[in-house]
């Protein structure tokens, strides 16, 4: 296959929760730049929602009063945005590290409306928590892909597919990851994303069904990946994408330092004029 990235009209950025800005050392290109990530994340959730709305998977209601979707992991997730030419999100995708969550009831995918199933919310649980061991096990990350959006005009490009398997490499850049995701049949999202390497989640054995979600108003499905097997016929590009992303901008909140009191041994002398102790009482 021929260089992914000669083929590419977009450029990426990485925008990494404020806990991920140690992990950011992988990269060379990085900025601590606070408003810069805000403008950016504003303008990702503001292009979401555009395109969530308009897809009718989301409500009005769903958007903020300047229109963007906005959702409470946001904060906390790793970021890759696609810009066209005139710099505007076209699009993005996220990943929400969830590798220290006790169980289930901490994950994001908590809220799946196939939890709620009579008939398979146990076993939906039990398989994400198996997944969950299976990361703790390999030494490796945990955590949940989502968010996923591109512009009208870019759906019949490469760009859904580089959006993907540019958060494969990502992923494998910050260590490797197995996680889930929820897919829609919006599209053919689901899939297109089975295509690149994610499967079914499995609870003993067999793949768990599609259901319909109200909320959303579609057909979903969760699958599962293993950032370090996407399909053998893409496994060059996300190298590709790899060696693309770590000289790709990435923009980090900036953490403010927390200065201590410095202690009074070593403070300078001039500064303790007037404080010294009295000397003791003779005896």
């Amino acid at each position: 296959m021929s260089p992914l990235s000669k083929r590419a009209q977009t450029r990426f950025v990485v925008l990494p929760p404020t806990s991920g800005v140690a992990a950011a050392r992988v990269f060379r290109n990085v900025e601590q730049d606070t408003f810069s990530h805000s403008r950016l994340l504003n303008e990702m959730q503001r292009f979401r929602g555009s395109m969530y709305l308009r897809d009718g998977a989301i409500q009005r209601s769903d958007l903020t009063a300047d229109g963007r979707h906005h959702t409470e992991v946001d904060d906390r997730s790793w970021h890759v945005l696609s810009l066209d030419h005139h710099n505007r999100v076209c699009a993005c995708l996220r990943f929400v590290d969830e590798t220290r969550a006790a169980g289930f009831d901490d994950l994001l995918i908590r809220r799946a409306a196939l939890a709620d199933s009579p008939e398979l919310g146990d076993r939906f649980r039990a398989a994400v928590e198996d997944r969950m061991r299976d990361a703790r096990r390999m030494g490796m990350n945990f955590g949940e892909v989502g968010g996923w959006a591109v512009a009208e005009e870019h759906r019949h490009t490469l760009e859904p597919l580089r959006i993907i398997l540019a958060t494969y490499a990502l992923l494998e850049l910050l260590g490797g990851s197995l996680g889930v995701a929820t897919a829609t049949y919006r599209h053919e999202s689901a899939p297109m994303l089975r295509r690149i390497g994610l499967g079914g989640m499995l609870s003993a054995g067999e793949e768990l069904p599609s259901y319909y979600d109200p909320h959303y108003g579609c057909h979903m499905q969760v699958l599962q990946f293993d950032s370090r097997n996407p399909n053998p016929k893409y496994r060059g590009w996300v190298t590709e994408l790899e060696s693309d992303l770590t000289s790709a901008r990435v923009v980090c909140r900036q953490v403010p330092v927390v200065r201590e009191s410095p202690a009074v041994d070593s403070l300078p002398a001039r500064l303790l004029r007037g404080f010294e102790l009295a000397p003791p009482l003779p005896a």
